[in-house]
């Protein structure tokens, strides 16, 4: 028997028993002869004592050293009075050891574990080192009790969780896919899901009604804080419902699992916006509403400025809308050239600004601006000494997307100089709703889809799909929380015909390309498939702000670095020449 307690659960209700505890040594002490050491496992910790009478054990001891693995027999007793440690549950007592044996001694650690390392690389070369530190242990069961919490909320709602296969066809429409060559198939591949999107629609079909599942997806795209190649969906698919269903669904679950995980009752419904909405106050469609920055529209202000730069945009259908960056005017230089080149890489010429000090509008452009038109910024903008007024002027996508940028890029700025606080105990979630069916892409000269192929058009706007397309809402929506996307999804189309005119009049694809990519889903429309629609969840996104970190990463038990590489496992690496051979590829530099 290596242990007859588990450490946490050590009381003074247990003062003179024997115990058998095992663990990690965690720190030893050796004070005036007598050696103390911090017993740890997963869920505690306690001190025990070495006295030097027992020379046999205590000689052992001497030489142990933390993460040491050890097994230790010994009498539970109370600690002298003023030695106590209010700050562990066990700090009351001590375990008197009568017996000791090293089970695995370790070699030193190649960081500390009693605090975060701050080379990335090394936390992941050795991960099962990083994941013995509280915080990390503390994040997985976060996970855990998320997973937990999510599947007996679906259960009692009588949804089924069913899996579904992780070897696909390649649909290269959406992100970039991971292939598998098919051994058996030579030439032929199968690639790893972007999402269960078609099958779970398959599901409806086949009169599951309401699905749901803890979905491994992939992704071979470039990656960053919140992205993965390998990451983890809440998916969920249900029949005979409508987008309302979707919102009042989610919004429960979301409600369970802050009063599950952190003891927080969040209020619902959640307020929602749309698209445009959100684009035309914030720039994004992932909003980050704590900070009181908002995108303010100037085109009929300047509508006949003396200012060309504007009256041009204006005149050629454009606008034009500026945001105040309260307290900003103390912005740097380098701030400032960073915050211009950001502006210029998303797609704007430059960038208008205008720093208010002293009384004073210092900007090369005041000079054109008459009095209404300074009435009008200051009245719409609140402007007070100390301000930074940054201006977008573009086509009213672009104009809105590059000042979103520069909001966010302010706002960081902003944090690090403590001008702004953000606060962290709130939790402001959103549904962004009534996206755009379709986008035109320039490049290709053709309509593309803004969410998937399979998304439903509003009702009401099935009519202009031959007239105006890119006016035409499609039923999708996202759930936002704190300028991060938690999930999104749609009502699907379940008309054969309506399937049919969007991808062969609308996306353009043909025939039969869309028959060998989608022929099947197509098929099963026409035998009774019902009203559906879903969701998916980002599970690695959800932890991680329930967890309070930035980083995905840190919710994962064992990630991919930011050029998707297994430090730890040193994957991905070569494979030996059979291997290639007997799937018929050849690496070519």
């Amino acid at each position: 028997m290596y242990r007859s307690i588990s450490l946490h659960l050590l009381r003074d209700t247990h003062i003179g028993q024997s115990v058998t505890l095992s663990g990690w040594v965690d720190i030893r002490r050796d004070l005036g002869g007598v050696i103390f050491i911090d017993l740890r496992d997963r869920e505690g910790i306690v001190q025990v004592v070495f006295n030097p009478q027992n020379q046999n054990i205590f000689q052992v001891a001497e030489h142990l050293r933390s993460e040491d693995v050890v097994k230790i027999t010994g009498t539970v007793t109370k600690r002298p009075t003023g030695t106590e440690n209010p700050k562990v549950a066990t700090g009351t007592i001590d375990i008197v050891a009568s017996g000791l044996e090293v089970l695995n001694k370790s070699e030193v650690p190649p960081f500390p574990l009693d605090y975060e390392p701050t080379n990335e690389d090394l936390k992941l070369t050795y991960r099962y080192l990083d994941l013995r530190r509280r915080p990390m242990l503390e994040n997985l069961k976060t996970r855990h009790k998320t997973v937990h919490t999510v599947r007996n909320f679906f259960n009692e709602q009588d949804f089924l969780e069913i899996e579904t296969p992780i070897l696909f066809k390649s649909t290269p429409e959406g992100a970039r896919e991971y292939l598998v060559p098919s051994r058996a198939n030579p030439g032929k591949f199968f690639a790893l899901p972007q999402s269960p999107q078609q099958f779970k629609q398959l599901l409806m079909v086949s009169g599951i009604e309401k699905y749901f599942q803890i979905a491994k997806c992939f992704r071979d795209e470039d990656l960053r804080a919140d992205r993965q190649p390998e990451f983890t969906q809440i998916d969920i698919e249900m029949s005979f419902i409508t987008r309302e269903d979707i919102y009042f669904l989610i919004e429960n679950l979301l409600k369970k699992v802050w009063k599950e995980v952190k003891g927080i009752d969040i209020p619902t419904p959640f307020p929602r916006l749309t698209f445009r909405e959100v684009l035309d106050t914030y720039g994004i469609d992932k909003p980050d509403r704590r900070f009181a920055l908002k995108l303010v529209d100037f085109t009929e202000e300047f509508r006949s400025s003396g200012f060309q730069v504007f009256s041009k945009v204006i005149a050629g259908g454009g606008v034009v809308k500026a945001i105040n960056a309260k307290g900003f005017a103390v912005v740097t230089a380098g701030q400032l050239d960073d915050l211009t080149n950001l502006a210029k890489a998303s797609g704007a010429k430059g960038l208008a600004f205008i720093k208010v000090e002293n009384g004073e509008w210092k900007s090369p452009i005041v000079k054109f601006f008459n009095e209404a038109e300074k009435k009008a910024l200051i009245e719409k903008l609140d402007i007070k000494d100390g301000d930074l007024i940054l201006f977008g002027a573009d086509e009213w996508l672009a104009a809105c997307e590059v000042l979103g940028k520069i909001r966010l890029k302010c706002i960081e700025y902003m944090l690090k100089m403590n001008l702004v606080s953000l606060d962290t105990t709130v939790f402001d979630f959103l549904w962004v709703v009534d996206f755009p069916l379709l986008t035109h892409d320039k490049d290709s000269n053709r309509y593309v889809s803004t969410h998937h192929p399979f998304t439903s058009p509003v009702v009401e706007d099935i009519a202009k799909l031959d007239d105006a397309p890119t006016q035409v809402r499609g039923q999708h929506y996202d759930i936002v929380l704190n300028g991060t996307e938690l999930g999104g999804g749609s009502i699907r189309i379940h008309q054969p015909d309506v399937q049919k005119k969007l991808f062969e009049d609308l996306l353009k694809i043909p025939q039969e390309i869309a028959e060998a990519r989608f022929g099947y889903m197509v098929r099963a429309f026409r035998f009774g498939a019902p009203p559906h629609g879903g969701i998916a969840l980002g599970l690695d996104r959800l932890v991680a702000i329930l967890c309070g970190t930035t980083s995905i990463r840190d919710v994962i038990a064992f990630p991919k670095n930011q050029r998707a590489h297994d430090l730890m496992a040193q994957s991905p690496a070569e494979v030996e020449p059979r291997q290639l051979k007997e799937l018929h590829i050849k690496v070519v530099e």
